[in-house]
């Protein structure tokens, strides 16, 4: 197994990428290889620095960095050595099996879609991320920010990805999904979710339970919740700042701790030919860490090959 992971991605790569990167290779087996993708002799000597063993890891040179603020299509065209455009020709190529940068999102899903490329039948890939729940354990929510714009069709494939997603990597047994509504009832909505609804109805593949409200989506009701990538990312920088607000008002809870990004790491791009996973642009050691961890875990449970399945 090679886990890919871009040293150069992040506002404070590349200490964090490389601590986190160290902190998770121990929990690697012999057969799992971590491999830095950056600037080699640069990485080399901060491992040592970290009183790491350079031979634990395989490297490859890409001393360019894409920035946060560039245009994504032309970054990707224009540095082909910079540590995203390699990252993701070694995981075309099969030189990698998975790939994993908190660097510019755009970039990542430009780099994704274009090379790798979405799976036969997947209209459009998207972006999910964990939602705790109160009692224990996360549900899924997606779209969170690849399709601000979306048809039904896609919000119906959207559930399907969510759904074994939860299954596959997060173990859940015929997870329940929900459509994120303004209402319970069916007819609630605007014209996207009325037009998804019947279509989710319809959906033999998935554990459909019906509309679910923004007050549901912490709880049990559902463990996959669907929406476009606009309504998404609102709620998911909504629940980010939970955490931050407890952290500022000095308030200790298990609950509102697993808001933390670091705890899972990075959301994965669902719906492309191999596990992609983006992290967040302020990503500490702790969540490279589990970045690279979650990498593993989408290798491990062939996760790829069950959408190929469930798409054919």
């Amino acid at each position: 197994m090679k886990i890919g992971l871009d040293v150069l991605g992040g506002d404070y790569a590349p200490n964090s990428t490389i601590t986190g990167a160290v902190e998770a290779q121990k929990l690697l087996q012999d057969d799992q290889r971590l491999v830095l993708i950056g600037d080699q002799n640069d990485t080399i000597e901060r491992l040592k620095q970290a009183g790491a063993d350079p031979a634990a890891f395989d490297y490859i040179h890409a001393p360019d960095n894409i920035g946060m603020h560039e245009h994504p299509t032309k970054a990707i065209s224009q540095k082909p050595n910079s540590s995203i455009a390699k990252g993701f020709e070694l995981l075309k190529s099969g030189a990698i099996d998975s790939f994993s940068s908190a660097g510019n999102t755009g970039a990542m899903l430009v780099g994704a879609m274009f090379s790798v490329k979405t799976i036969p039948g997947v209209l459009r890939p998207a972006i999910a991320t964990n939602v705790p729940k109160i009692k224990s354990g996360y549900g899924i929510l997606l779209d969170v920010g690849a399709n601000a714009d979306c048809k039904p069709e896609m919000l119906n494939q959207f559930a399907l990805l969510g759904s074994l997603y939860a299954e596959y990597v997060y173990g859940l047994t015929n997870p329940k999904v929900g459509l994120l509504n303004i209402g319970e009832e069916e007819e609630k909505g605007n014209n996207l979710t009325i037009s998804t609804y019947p279509l989710l109805k319809e959906n033999a593949k998935i554990n459909f339970i019906g509309n679910a409200e923004g007050r549901d989506l912490f709880t049990d009701l559902a463990d996959v919740y669907v929406c476009d990538g606009f309504t998404g990312n609102v709620v998911l920088k909504l629940a980010e700042s939970f955490y931050v607000v407890t952290l500022k008002k000095g308030m200790k809870d298990d609950f509102f701790d697993r808001f933390n990004y670091e705890r899972y790491g990075g959301s994965p791009i669902l719906g492309v030919n191999a596990p992609v996973i983006i992290g967040h642009g302020i990503s500490t050691p702790e969540a490279i860490k589990n970045m690279v961890l979650l990498s593993k875990d989408m290798i491990e449970s062939k996760f790829i090959d069950k959408i190929k399945s469930a798409f054919n």
